[in-house]
């Protein structure tokens, strides 16, 4: 692989049509210069999160690919599923891991988002650290309304896009292109049925709650998970190195007892920095996949899911 890797995690609105993923997948893989990492669709939320790396100019071209085809094949129109979204590709970060700065992966990511404007017509809103207005670094406040709430938002002028023009597209919605950090999507099972509890629990922890139990850098959600018949509480750690993976498994599992439920196993969505998992160093892979409870709905495999087992490069 080339000096300079990014990470990109595009999050596509279908994760039921095994057909049109695996047609998105393969616009993506058709650049053979990116590195295809993982595909990862959730039934229940309907969404598809594909990893992949490489060079930055082979990435934004297979994220525009992807973009393309998903544009071409979800109609959002029809779309229904558990997870918040805003459009076919709803978002799409970039995110440096050797090499190159987080600057310049916001040109990178600013030059995608241009492309995606311009070419497939569907408007574009900039997160993170590509954010070109202060409000718009959180990805929560573009979502807000979702795909539903987009055709009147669209016409207000301080909710115009980034890029492209401010028309609602129906079919395709808008997309949400970004630079930002490694970020761990990490959900945790319940021993419960109830959305309930699932949604007081996540609503104690984040970090924009006022429970006992909250954390720092942590965003979370409540959702029922039909597929496995259970209540679920979703979290995005967006910074790992002050908030640690370990801690928000404690911490909502003891959040959990309180709520008379317990936390029956945790499931990690894309990759997971070594250093992430083993607590720095404190639990050997396997220790730490067993204490996580990471095998208890289907198999975690640490050459598929590690970073540095997969590209061979130190993520500090």
């Amino acid at each position: 692989m080339n000096h300079q890797i990014v990470e990109c995690v595009p999050n596509f609105s279908e994760g039921r049509d095994r057909k049109i993923i695996s047609e998105i997948a393969s616009a993506i893989q058709a650049n053979n210069d990116i590195q295809l990492l993982e595909i990862d669709p959730n039934e229940d939320a309907n969404r598809t999160v594909i990893t992949f790396a490489g060079s930055p100019e082979a990435v934004v071209e297979a994220a525009f690919a992807g973009i393309a085809k998903a544009s071409e094949l979800i109609d959002m129109s029809q779309q229904k599923g558990t997870h918040p979204r805003i459009g076919a590709t709803d978002v799409c970060p970039l995110v440096p891991l050797q090499g190159i700065t987080m600057e310049e992966t916001v040109r990178y990511a600013h030059s995608l988002a241009d492309r995606v404007g311009r070419e497939l017509n569907i408007p574009v809103y900039c997160y993170e650290y590509a954010a070109l207005r202060p409000e718009r670094k959180n990805l929560a406040f573009i979502r807000k309304g979702e795909y539903e709430g987009l055709a009147k938002k669209v016409q207000n002028t301080d909710f115009q896009p980034d890029f492209g023009s401010p028309v609602f597209n129906a079919k395709s919605g808008a997309t949400v292109i970004g630079a930002r950090d490694i970020l761990i999507a990490y959900n945790f099972n319940l021993n419960t049925q109830s959305v309930s509890i699932a949604k007081k629990i996540a609503a104690e922890v984040r970090t924009s709650g006022n429970g006992i139990g909250r954390l720092n850098h942590l965003k979370a959600i409540g959702w029922y998970m039909e597929h496995y018949g259970i209540a679920q509480v979703s979290t995005n750690l967006t910074n790992f190195r002050q908030t640690s993976l370990h801690l928000v498994f404690q911490t909502i599992s003891k959040v959990a007892q309180k709520y008379e439920t317990e936390v029956i196993g945790s499931e990690l969505v894309g990759l997971i920095p070594l250093h992430a998992l083993t607590d720095n160093g404190k639990m050997e892979i396997d220790q730490a996949i067993d204490y996580l409870g990471l095998n208890v709905l289907r198999p975690f495999l640490p050459e598929k899911k590690i970073i540095e087992l997969l590209l061979g490069i130190e993520v500090i």
